[in-house]
């Protein structure tokens, strides 16, 4: 019985490589100042806890340091 020849594969066509991306890097200003502001409002937060603040309205301070916190926070979504 004779050998059937089978299908013929396709000819491979190479693309190029997309070109490589840009790097992007973060300024060390925007670094520190992130992590500064978690710093003070966990500082904040502290000082407030063991009544060390000044004034006598310590939610507002509360907020200070939540406020701060979570801007910190909110720096890290562009941080690269």
């Amino acid at each position: 019985m004779p050998k059937s020849k089978g299908r013929r594969k396709p000819k491979r066509v190479v693309h190029a490589p997309p070109p490589p991306k840009e790097v992007k890097v973060s300024p060390t200003w925007y670094i520190a100042l992130m992590f500064s502001l978690m710093a003070i409002g966990v500082l904040v937060i502290i000082l407030n806890y063991i009544d060390l603040m000044p004034f006598d309205d310590p939610i507002n301070w509360l907020y200070v340091g939540l406020g701060s916190i979570g801007v910190g926070f909110m720096m890290t979504l562009n941080f690269h």
